[in-house]
Order: structure tokens, then C-alpha cells, then sequence
């Protein structure tokens, strides 16, 4: 696997498989790869002819107080997983390369980025929404692959390419979990002893939830239940617990659409969110 850290580099390698009448894929990621990533390369590998990824912890998606300075860094480790996954270029961009002085852009999509994750991350859509759409400009791939572990993510991204007549498609891939139900995320590091034995409550919380929702239970209660679960099983608080549409992430209220239930809850230092499909 080649690295190349500037966007004409990657433009250039592009071009040249482009030139050969080769198909594309990027996974982009903030590194601290596991194996949620690698699903993501895998599905890449398996179904493009070639594919990048992408390498780049975004400032402007980490708020005030939030963990840029600490977030887990080792690209030589990130570089070998993808190399063993069979990825072909790794694009590792600069800060500076990605948002040059004077710098003056920026990405947000109304409405879905407004609510939930972006009510309690004020501003962190519009990080994630100005980067990929940056890197899907940058890389002119074919397909990017995102997890659906950041299911709202997902739904930004997916209308975000939508509005602005960005040609990649957007595939989702199914959340990896570790065996007893814990979404595999790089913050995962952060859960001490304890704190990763309590963890999976908030997985079992929501396959609860959407077990009471689908046997006829009212949204509130539901909801409240389900908050009051995962603070009784250690977690200090929850942002939200709701049960939303899976398009519009609005209250849901039409049994015959389908539904989600999307959480986020502070364990120690680590803020885990999860969904799960009604």
C-alpha cells in the first residue's frame, strides 16, 4: 500500500487508475483503526476495483473541552491493518493541507444536523459534513463506505452528497460489536476495567427499547425506561434516548415506516452512542 499526503498526489493516482477504466472506493477514517474499520475496508476491497482510504483527525469536528489533544494516534499500526486488508493508497493529509490558510468554507445541512448528535454537538455535523465533503472532492471515488454505527452521520453525509450533486455513492455498513454486544469504536479505549464491563448495558438497553416499541408501548415511556436503565447500570448520564424514523430521524409515530432507536450516554471518559433497527 502507497501513502501520499498531498491532494494533488492522490489526484494524480486517481487519474491513473481512472485511466484504466478502474472503479474506486474510499473509507475514510480518523484513524485508531479496529475492526469496525476493516469491515469498512473490506466491504471496499471486495466490491471496488481499487480502494483509498483515508487518514485525518478533523479539528473542526471536536468541540470546546472535547478530546482532540488525546485522541488515539498510531498511524504506523493503522497503515499495516490496511495494508493486511488489502487497501491500496492511504491518503494522510495535514491539518494545513485540508484547511489552508484563509480558509473560509464550511458544510451544514439543516435539519438533520441540528437534532440529537448535533443538539448535544453543536457544530459537529458541519465539521464532519465540510471534511468528507472535501475528501469526496478531493479522491472523485466511486462509493464511500461509512459505518452505521454513526447512523446519523450517515444520513448527514448521505443528503449532504445528495443536495450538492456530489456523484459517490454512500454505503452504509453494519455496526461490528465485540461479543458481548458493545459497538466497536476507537473511544472504547478510553472505558477503564469496570467501565467496559457495564458497557454492553447500553446495547441491551436498546434492543430492549425497540422490543417494548414494537410490542405496542408508548414513545415517552419507552424512552424514559430505557434512560433510566442505562443510568441505574453505571453510565453518568444520558444525552438522548429516542425512537426516531430511520429517513428523518423525526419522533416516530407510523408504525408501517421504519424505525430506530439512537443513543448516546457519558461512561467515564467515554461518550458511547449506538442504534439499533426497530
Amino acid at each position: 500500500m502507497d501513502i501520499v499526503r498531498s491532494v494533488d498526489d492522490l489526484r494524480e493516482r486517481v487519474a491513473d487508475w481512472r485511466g484504466q477504466g478502474l472503479n474506486v472506493g474510499l473509507v475514510p477514517t480518523m484513524g485508531a483503526l479496529h475492526s469496525g474499520h476493516m469491515a469498512l475496508a473490506g466491504r471496499s476491497v471486495e466490491t471496488m476495483e481499487r480502494t483509498i482510504a483515508s487518514l485525518f483527525i478533523n479539528p473542526k469536528q471536536f468541540g470546546q473541552g472535547e478530546d482532540l489533544e488525546s485522541y488515539p494516534r498510531n498511524e504506523q499500526s493503522d497503515a499495516e491493518q490496511l495494508t493486511n486488508a488489502g487497501v491500496d493508497l492511504l491518503f494522510t493529509p495535514t491539518t494545513e493541507q485540508m484547511y489552508p490558510a484563509g480558509f473560509a468554507t464550511g458544510v451544514a445541512v439543516s435539519g438533520l444536523g441540528d437534532i440529537l448528535e448535533g443538539s448535544s454537538r453543536p457544530g459537529f455535523f458541519d465539521g464532519v459534513a465540510t471534511v468528507v465533503c472535501k475528501l469526496l472532492n478531493q479522491a472523485a471515488v466511486d462509493a464511500a463506505f461509512f459505518g452505521e454505527k454513526d447512523y446519523q452521520q450517515l444520513l448527514v453525509i448521505r443528503t449532504m452528497a445528495r443536495d450538492l450533486n456530489i456523484p459517490t455513492r454512500i454505503e452504509g455498513v453494519a455496526t461490528v460489536r465485540e461479543a458481548d454486544g458493545l459497538a466497536l469504536s476507537s473511544r472504547n479505549v478510553y472505558l477503564s476495567t469496570e467501565e467496559r464491563q457495564g458497557a454492553p448495558a447500553l446495547y441491551k438497553t436498546i434492543c430492549d427499547v425497540a422490543t417494548k416499541i414494537k410490542a405496542g408501548a408508548p414513545l415517552a415511556e419507552a424512552e424514559a425506561w430505557g434512560s433510566a436503565q442505562i443510568v441505574a447500570a453505571g453510565f453518568a448520564g444520558v444525552d438522548y434516548l429516542s425512537v426516531v424514523d430511520s429517513e428523518t430521524l423525526e419522533p416516530y409515530d407510523d408504525a408501517s415506516r421504519p424505525g430506530r432507536v439512537l443513543v448516546a450516554a457519558q461512561l467515564g471518559r467515554a461518550r458511547l452512542i449506538d442504534n439499533v433497527a426497530l
